[in-house]
């Protein structure tokens, strides 16, 4: 059961230019829920990855208003989580769990 609720705090992670140059020391960029706590994103993903966590910085990137076709719309806020993992560990995200 516990396992379910950390698939719920980590949704997915972040595969950009500037999240693969942050694991090469060490990092790893996640997709969290917006109500997780460092606490909770720091279990799931010691949990998940079998890995060892030594910090977790969250940030929120607020939706933008975007035109679409002539229409407005508003992307959604997401909240990501940058976890610096410790020495000797890593995660590789291109493959599946």
């Amino acid at each position: 059961m516990a396992n379910l609720k950390h698939y719920d705090i980590i949704r997915s992670p972040v595969i950009t230019e500037k999240a693969t140059l942050a694991s090469e020391s060490g990092k790893v960029v996640f997709n969290v829920a917006p109500t997780a706590t460092k606490p909770e994103i720091k279990d799931a993903v010691e949990a998940l990855f079998r890995v060892k966590v030594t910090a977790v910085n969250t940030l929120v990137r607020k939706g933008k208003v975007k035109r679409f076709r002539g229409r407005m719309g508003k992307q959604s806020d997401v909240k990501k989580a940058v976890v610096t993992l410790a020495e000797g560990y890593s995660i590789d995200v291109t493959t599946g769990l």
